[in-house]
């Protein structure tokens, strides 16, 4: 927390349009929300591997939160980072599911982070950094679940390690603030969670 603080300086800007792609045919995109600690480095794995310029199946990303107390609608950073609003920081992503399915983003999800610690990413602690898994549709619901259990079974049982990621139904959406979108992308040098790199 005190070094993601420390890291919010000024940020050069960037074409937001170099991050965003268009669907492959006429098809609807899908949504896929997941949260695994601070979203700045959730969201820069993600594009890094998924960049929409690559045609890869990401059409564009945001953060911000969700997963939330009703009663505290369009949180700030602040209240978010205070734990009292209850949401997690989230990536929200756009994806075109010709290209790359749902499970794949899920179990690269999991790659990307440690799913086994309880409200925590490395240092960073709190409810806010929590790993969840916000499905939008009962196939989505399924699909989660069936992943979830091939990972389990493949990457953390033979460490007698748990998955304690939540799957949880999709509520309500709110865009983080500005300076949090694309964050590392604007601040290569800025902080990052170490537990958000390839495990796998």
């Amino acid at each position: 927390m005190i070094g993601r603080l420390r890291a919010l300086l000024f940020s050069p800007s960037i074409d937001p349009s170099a991050f965003r792609a268009q669907m492959s045919t006429s098809a609807k995109p899908e949504i896929a929300t997941f949260a695994a600690g601070c979203f700045w480095g959730v969201e820069h794995i993600f594009l890094k591997h998924y960049p929409p310029s690559q045609n890869k199946g990401i059409l564009k990303t945001a953060v911000g939160y969700t997963g939330g107390k009703e009663s505290a609608a369009n949180p700030d950073y602040g209240s978010v980072c205070s734990g009292s609003t209850g949401h997690a920081e989230a990536l929200r992503i756009e994806f075109d599911p010709n290209v790359v399915s749902y499970a794949e983003l899920v179990e690269f999800f999991y790659r990307t982070h440690d799913p086994t610690t309880k409200n925590r990413q490395g240092a960073d602690t709190g409810t806010q950094y929590r790993s969840a898994i916000f499905y939008n549709t009962t196939d989505q619901a399924e699909v989660a679940k069936r992943v979830t259990a091939e990972v389990q079974e493949k990457h953390f049982t033979p460490k007698g390690d748990r998955i304690v990621t939540d799957i949880v139904e999709a509520g309500p959406w709110w865009d983080a603030e500005e300076y949090h979108q694309l964050y590392l992308f604007k601040n290569p040098t800025g902080y990052q969670c170490p537990t958000h790199r390839l495990h796998w």
